[in-house]
């Protein structure tokens, strides 16, 4: 028994043009610095979604932790329960037939939390799992999309994953750190979910095999705090070095124990953390630079969305039709930590 995904869907905030985020908000709050300019205007965003009105980002940044949990736990519900409500249209599934609802986010938290606010309002079947993964990072979607796959492999019932991270929620105070400046160029608000369903047979990619590898003698180089003043996001600008030196090893391997090479990929998925984390991608596994033109193209639609992102990629994928042979999907986060799914059509 194998699980495919049989649905997507996405919810966003509203949108907002990168270089007005930059005129009307981000150069006060960065005195104008034009290391930053430069940093925004380089970022590869052309644009990113947020739940926080830019209006709104100065007074943000003086916000208490448990303040920003709050507006977490009003605003996230809805665009959590329209992406869901999509993916499970798209697949053909009544929301009572879904035995596992995992929820990733690593941006806000409560209890009675997001994953139950859904199974009240979908509503779920009263002896459905819920699984919480919760500040795992950017990587996190592709270990809820192997706990969501093994689940239904094991139960022959339909998962829910539901990816939702609201960045824009932990905006700090103003700094002249460039690590500040390249999170606060990048980060943006979304959501995504997919509806994975068993068998072997139907549309959608069939979910074959994951890998992971953790360097942390690295584990300094990507971080995410919990402070008095929301999450704090550190990253060093020697991650991209450090991926690709680990990307090789990972994927081949991946590959190598299902029969495949790197020249059978027919699709690339990867978590677009930055220009330089896409480049470092594409040399280590020696791809053609369009290889990656569906996560340039959601960098610049959508920014980085987190754990969300590479999901977001995959529907850009999707979307020109059923992948011409295998899928990789592959995420960063804090560890230093790669993960990598192998799908198949």
């Amino acid at each position: 028994m194998t699980a495919r995904i049989a649905g997507l869907g996405t919810a966003l905030p509203a949108a907002y043009e990168q270089d007005l985020l930059w005129r009307n908000a981000f150069r006060e709050h960065f005195s104008g610095n034009r290391i930053a300019k430069r940093v925004f205007a380089d970022a590869g965003v052309v644009r990113r979604h947020s739940v926080t009105d830019p209006a709104e980002f100065q007074a943000v940044t003086t916000w208490s932790t448990g303040e920003r949990m709050r507006r977490f736990i009003e605003r996230a519900p809805p665009l959590g329960l329209s992406a869901v409500r999509q993916a499970l249209a798209d697949a053909e599934t009544d929301a009572e037939e879904v035995g596992l609802m995992a929820v990733v986010s690593c941006t806000g938290y409560g209890t009675p939390g997001l994953d139950i606010e859904l199974a009240r309002s979908l509503p779920l079947s009263p002896d459905a799992r819920r699984l919480l993964v919760g500040h795992m990072g950017c990587h996190a979607a592709i270990p809820g999309l192997g706990a969501a796959a093994e689940y239904v492999q094991a139960r022959s019932r339909p998962a829910v994953l539901l990816c939702l991270e609201l960045t824009s929620l932990h905006l700090q105070p103003p700094s002249s750190e460039i690590e500040q400046m390249i999170t606060h160029a990048l980060f943006a608000d979304a959501a995504a979910a997919i509806v994975l369903r068993p068998g072997d047979e139907g549309p959608g990619p069939r979910v074959v095999d994951f890998a992971a590898r953790t360097d942390t003698a690295k584990s300094d180089h990507m971080t995410w705090h919990v402070t008095d003043l929301g999450f704090r996001m550190g990253l060093s600008p020697r991650v991209p070095d450090v991926l690709g030196e680990h990307i090789g090893p990972v994927v081949k391997d991946l590959l190598s124990r299902n029969g495949l090479e790197v020249s059978d990929v027919g699709s690339w998925a990867v978590h677009p953390g930055g220009p330089r984390v896409l480049d470092a991608v594409r040399d280590g596994l020696d791809l053609d630079p369009s290889a990656l033109e569906a996560s340039r193209t959601v960098l610049a639609e959508h920014g980085n969305c987190s754990s969300v992102t590479v999901m977001l990629v995959i529907r850009e994928l999707l979307e020109h039709g059923p992948p011409p042979g295998p899928m990789v999907a592959v995420a960063f986060g804090p560890g230093l930590t790669l993960y990598a799914a192998l799908l198949q059509p």
